[in-house]
């Protein structure tokens, strides 16, 4: 186990050893002390391992191939924004846009996540232990978010081919989206989702929600309002 410690190393200091692994075989790191600190293990791009014992800012684990990193905490805007793969957890709650823009990887937030969650997603998968906020899935084109409490108003709003699955109440759908029936396919793809996630949850519980798909298309009748 490699530690590094942040109450006397520099953001840049972490950044640089875990984007310079090479063959020397640090594949399990520690950091210690993150007290919010911005931009942590972002852009990491090796199977490695990072534990980071405390609270971080926005912007942690961004653009993410294959690392696994755990955060002991809660996370701040931004986490893991355009995830490619690899898997990032957080111990705790997320703020804004958590995994926006995420291609690929699992992202699991156990407690809440904010505002936004997975807007614009375009097929990582998201599972949230808690509730989301208001627009999450905005655009989300593809992918699964899963939020195993609440959903904020204007869930999903003009969503592609995302699927989401909400165990609790939903404040409001937004546009072109609307609940779609629970197939055995679809219980056991979620199922699979949430032992990944090593969340406890029953999938009969939940619902599934997608695109309509009337914006797809142009509609003659609106010509006027242009």
């Amino acid at each position: 186990m490699n530690q590094i410690d942040l109450a006397t190393a520099t953001t840049r200091d972490l950044n640089a050893q875990l984007h310079h692994l090479g063959g020397n075989g640090k594949r399990h790191w520690r950091v210690l002390h993150p007290n919010g600190k911005h931009a942590l293990a972002v852009g990491l791009d090796a199977l490695v391992e990072v534990t980071i014992e405390g609270h971080v800012g926005y912007y942690c684990a961004g653009m993410n191939q294959q690392a696994h990193i755990t955060i002991r905490g809660n996370a701040g805007p931004g986490l893991a924004e355009n995830i490619m793969s690899g898997t990032v957890r957080v111990t705790g709650n997320s703020s804004q846009y958590a995994a926006a823009s995420g291609h690929g990887g699992l992202v699991v937030i156990e407690g809440d996540a904010s505002a936004r969650c997975g807007i614009s997603m375009k097929g990582v998968d998201i599972v949230v232990g808690g509730s989301v906020g208001h627009m999450s899935a905005f655009m989300a084109q593809a992918g699964r978010l899963v939020v195993c409490g609440d959903a904020g108003q204007h869930l999903g709003d003009s969503i592609y081919e995302a699927v989401l699955y909400v165990r609790g109440c939903v404040a409001s759908l937004g546009s072109d989206c609307v609940e779609k029936p629970m197939t055995g396919e679809h219980l056991a793809t979620l199922g699979a989702l949430l032992t990944q996630a090593h969340l406890d949850a029953d999938p009969r519980d939940f619902r599934r929600y997608g695109s309509a798909r009337q914006l797809y298309h142009y509609q003659v009748d609106n010509a006027d309002a242009y």
